[in-house]
Order: C-alpha cells, then sequence, then structure tokens
C-alpha cells in the first residue's frame, strides 16, 4: 500500500566518537536512497538537510557527556520535525548522523500519538543497546546514551526533549543483535525492564522468531513501531563502514528477513538510519546494502 514518506538528513557527529558520520545522510543519498523507495510506488519527498553546528567550530569537550548542549538543541528542532511530519500524515525517515538523533526523533514521534492518546513501540537494531548515562559511559559519547534518555534516565537536559514524562514505555522497546554492552549498561538493562534479544538469542532463536517477539511486543497496545536502525547492528563482513563495529553481527539475508517481517506487520510508524561512517566504508559498500534493506522495509518482494 503506498505511504507519504519524508526524509531528513541529520549530518551530526557530535555524539559519536570518529568524524565521518556526518557524511552518512550524502552516501545514502548517492546510494539511491529516495528514488529506490519512491520506485516502490511510494510518495515519496526528501526534505534535505536539517543544519547543525559543525563540530570543527565548538571547542573541544572532554566533559561526561559531550557537546550535550549542542545535542539537546538539535535534538529538540528534532522533535518538532518529527511531529509536524507526523502531523501531515508522513511516514519519516531520519538520515543520520549518529545514534544520538533518536533521542530528537523517536521523542517527537511518541509526543504525536501522545496527543492521540497512544503509545509508540520501539525496536532498536544496534550492536549496542545505548543505555549509558553520563555517570556511567565510559567515552561521554552521547551516542551510547539516547535509549536510556527516551526511557527517562541520565541527562535532564536530553531526558526533556519529549517532556516531563519518559518518552516511550519499556514493555514495548526491544533491542535486536546486542553483543557489545558495558556493565553498566546491563544494570540498566536490568532497572528498566526493556527486552534485548542479543546475538545469542538470535542464534539460538533464529531471526524470525526474535523478529516475530519483538513485533508483537512492540506494538501490542502501541499506534505502532519507529525502527531505530543503528548500521553496527550489521556484521562487519556486510557494513564495514561504521565507527563501532563488532564481530559476530546479523548477516545480510537476516536482515532483509527482518525487514522483511516488519513490512508484512504494517507497524512502521518511522525510521531512524543511524552510524553510517564512509570514510570506514569501502566503495559505498555498506550505504548500498543498508539501501537494499531498507527497500525490504518498504514492500519490495522477492516474488
Amino acid at each position: 500500500m503506498p505511504m507519504q514518506v519524508e526524509i531528513f538528513g541529520v549530518p551530526m557527529d557530535l555524539g559519536a566518537n570518529l568524524r565521518g558520520v556526518d557524511m552518512g545522510p550524502s552516501a545514502l543519498r548517492i546510494a539511491g536512497i529516495g528514488t529506490k523507495i519512491a520506485a516502490l510506488g511510494h510518495d515519496l519527498i526528501d526534505r534535505g538537510e536539517i543544519s547543525l553546528k559543525s563540530r570543527v567550530t565548538l571547542p573541544k569537550d572532554g566533559g561526561s557527556a559531550k557537546y550535550i548542549d549542542e545535542i539537546v538543541e538539535v535534538c529538540i528542532r528534532l522533535h518538532d520535525v518529527a511531529m509536524e511530519a507526523k502531523r501531515r500524515g508522513a511516514l519519516p525517515v531520519f538520515l543520520g548522523g549518529d545514534h544520538s538523533i533518536a533521542a530528537g526523533t523517536i521523542a517527537g514521534v511518541a509526543s504525536h500519538y501522545r496527543k492521540e492518546n497512544e503509545k509508540l513501540g520501539v525496536i532498536w537494531f544496534d550492536a549496542h543497546t545505548d543505555m549509558n548515562t553520563p555517570a556511567t559511559s565510559p567515552s561521554g559519547n552521547v551516542h551510547g546514551m539516547p535509549l536510556a534518555s527516551l526511557l527517562g534516565y541520565g541527562s535532564e537536559a536530553l531526558n526533556a526533549v519529549g517532556g516531563d514524562e519518559p518518552c516511550i514505555d519499556p514493555e514495548n522497546v526491544f533491542v535486536i543483535g546486542a553483543r557489545d554492552v558495558d556493565d553498566s549498561e546491563k544494570e540498566m538493562v536490568a532497572k528498566s525492564g526493556i527486552k534485548v534479544f542479543s546475538m545469542k538469542e538470535v542464534d539460538r532463536l533464529g531471526m524470525a522468531e526474535v523478529t516475530k517477539r519483538a513485533i508483537e511486543g512492540a506494538s501490542a497496545g502501541t499506534a505502532g513501531i519507529h525502527l531505530s536502525f543503528d548500521i553496527d547492528g550489521l556484521d562487519p563482513i556486510v557494513a564495514p563502514g561504521v565507527g563501532t563495529p563488532v564481530r559476530g553481527g546479523i548477516s545480510f539475508r537476516e536482515a532483509h528477513l527482518f525487514m522483511e517481517l516488519l513490512a508484512d506487520s504494517k507497524q512502521l510508524t518511522s525510521m531512524d538510519i543511524v552510524e553510517l561512517n564512509p570514510v570506514e566504508d569501502v566503495r559505498n559498500q555498506t550505504a548500498d546494502a543498508v539501501v537494499h534493506l531498507i527497500q525490504s522495509a518498504f514492500g519490495r518482494r522477492i516474488i
């Protein structure tokens, strides 16, 4: 069924350790993400880039949540952009940039549904759980904190992007593909009540069963599912162009199955695609692979 899809580039690298993810939106556009989604019959509008401050113009930040003020400023704007896109009846797709943008995009989609007395489910496809806080993060990089923030933990300023209450309910949050989790994050995961399907569960249960359980849980009592797709959830053999690669990840075919089943569910409300680092890529291999996967999420079928 045709959808109204709006693409937004968010070339932010303030939450990451390595430079380069700011070029992620351009790499995805070069790989044809817009034209290939539109070719599936969807009404697509590319809204261009969200303007933001360049890291090179800012003083170096060595704090426990680096560049937090600037990141909060961007996330507030993303909150409003996401709300407006949903108000127009669109399915917004945000091209990152580092994963800290999700603290704004998900907050905005959740705020839209909250106005309609509905909740938002989230599937967090990632090698990491991103459940650190300024008090626990070993690096101070905010791209390791957004899921904790959305659940009401960590930076008060970042938590407040979506209002005084946590944006999402932990019973509707599912992480898929985790395999690099700090000890402090393990404690936060247990405290929060979210469900994490690590690579052990993916291997033991199979991607079909993991996806089924995640979709059922994220959509239970919600208006639908926001997919926060961190490319490092994929195995580095498939996706070398990321800043924090972790061996033993999700295969290309497993990821396609995940996307196909998500499309079949018709529960997708919105999406982030984050952490693509063209500096680390090989001939845009990662961007090309990701665009193939995203087509499956928008209904591309084998037969």
